[in-house]
């Protein structure tokens, strides 16, 4: 455990926390890292926080989080190698990590079940997956809208019973270095106030480390327009103000979300074919846009249900492909300065939904789930 001691500086006793490693961040990733290492034999391992209850781990949400591993069920084929090209393909990731991340896919999936993730399966044990995000197989799953929140519940359960130390209130301003290694962080108390500060209570903390664990997320809150939850600021910049070599970080993604409330709308939320209609600021001139470029009820309706499978903004699919829907938002919420809904109460073109008029693929999709009838949001109750 660590062991607290201070430092006098500039009149100011500075407490000091030391362990062996510290991880910095208390999502998925941060109580992975810290029931790893203590699984294989680290014992001495110290989580710090900003916030524990804040973060997009455990606040994000979509109607179906997904979570991505080597396909584990049903008859398609796949493979590391596959997987690890469809990462790669994304031009964002370099290759050996695309390997690694395919490699290590299938344990670390399974860990999360052993610990407690009732992921789906079939009642041949088989783990079921779906199709998203411009994926080939059907390598994704989920437990519902909450699926990282449940990961991070579980991970969190196994931390404590590990008897793991985690202190909070803690926000990294600096990455401490000598002879080009990282020793320490530097962190700002949170929950020291201006009256404490004055009468000689340290406003930061020192802690000492062999070895130092990344896991803040990224600074989701530089755009103006983010679906993540408010403060997911991230703490990215310190790392590499130290040194750091950053890599993979231009692997963002951009798709259709809802403000207010924050939440994604991909997967069934397009799949059900909802009306996308626009008004002015003050709520008139109500009229669905899209017709204005893809005036085929057809080619609409195909479009619209794969921006549930292809949520993610893609170039290659601007043109022709689903990705028209996102340019059609942009031009007509900041171009035209005009407010955009989804309609599920009504069918696109005000008309009742005829099988026919849809793709192969969304009338087999619609059909198995028995919603080809009504408006989007009885098929979405459906």
């Amino acid at each position: 455990m660590p062991v607290q001691s201070s430092l006098h500086i500039d009149g100011v006793d500075v407490p000091v926390l030391s362990a062996n490693t510290v991880v910095v961040g208390t999502g998925a990733a941060g109580y992975c890292a810290a029931d790893r290492l203590v699984q294989y034999g680290q014992e001495d391992v110290l989580i710090i926080s900003d916030r524990v209850t804040t973060g997009s781990s455990r606040n994000a949400g979509s109607d179906k989080q997904t979570y991505y591993k080597l396909t584990l069920g049903g008859p398609a084929g796949d493979s590391v190698a596959e997987m690890a090209q469809t990462l790669f393909d994304g031009g964002a990731m370099d290759g050996d990590h695309a390997l690694v991340e395919a490699a290590l896919s299938s344990q670390a999936f399974l860990h999360l079940v052993d610990l407690g993730v009732a992921f789906p399966r079939n009642r041949y044990g088989e783990f079921v997956g779906y199709k998203t995000d411009h994926d080939p197989r059907q390598r994704a799953t989920s437990v519902g809208p909450y699926t990282s929140r449940t990961m991070v519940e579980h991970l969190e359960a196994k931390v404590g019973r590990d008897g793991t130390r985690v202190v909070e209130n803690l926000r990294v301003i600096d990455v401490l270095v000598s002879d080009d290694q990282a020793v320490g962080l530097l962190c700002l108390r949170r929950r020291v106030t201006q009256a404490e500060a004055a009468t000689g209570t340290s406003r930061f903390l020192l802690v000492r480390a062999r070895s130092i664990i990344y896991a803040t997320g990224g600074p989701a809150g530089m755009y103006a327009r983010s679906v993540f939850p408010h403060g997911q600021w991230g703490a990215t910049g310190a790392a590499f103000r130290a040194g750091a070599t950053g890599k993979n970080l231009t692997e963002w993604q951009f798709g259709l979300a809802s403000i207010a409330p924050r939440w994604n709308v991909s997967g069934s939320y397009m799949q059900v074919l909802p009306a996308f209609v626009s008004t002015d600021v003050d709520g008139g001139d109500e009229r669905e846009f899209l017709f204005e470029a893809i005036p085929d009820l057809r080619r609409l309706l195909s479009l619209t249900f794969l921006k549930g499978y292809q949520w993610p903004f893609d170039i290659r699919k601007a043109r022709g492909g689903s990705s028209l829907i996102d340019l059609l938002v942009y031009r007509e919420t900041v171009l035209r300065g005009r407010r955009v809904f989804l309609d599920f109460t009504r069918n696109s073109g005000g008309v009742q939904l005829d099988p026919a008029a849809l793709d192969p693929v969304a009338r087999e999709y619609l059909g198995s789930a028995g919603a080809l009838f009504g408006t989007p949001v009885e098929r979405l109750i459906a």
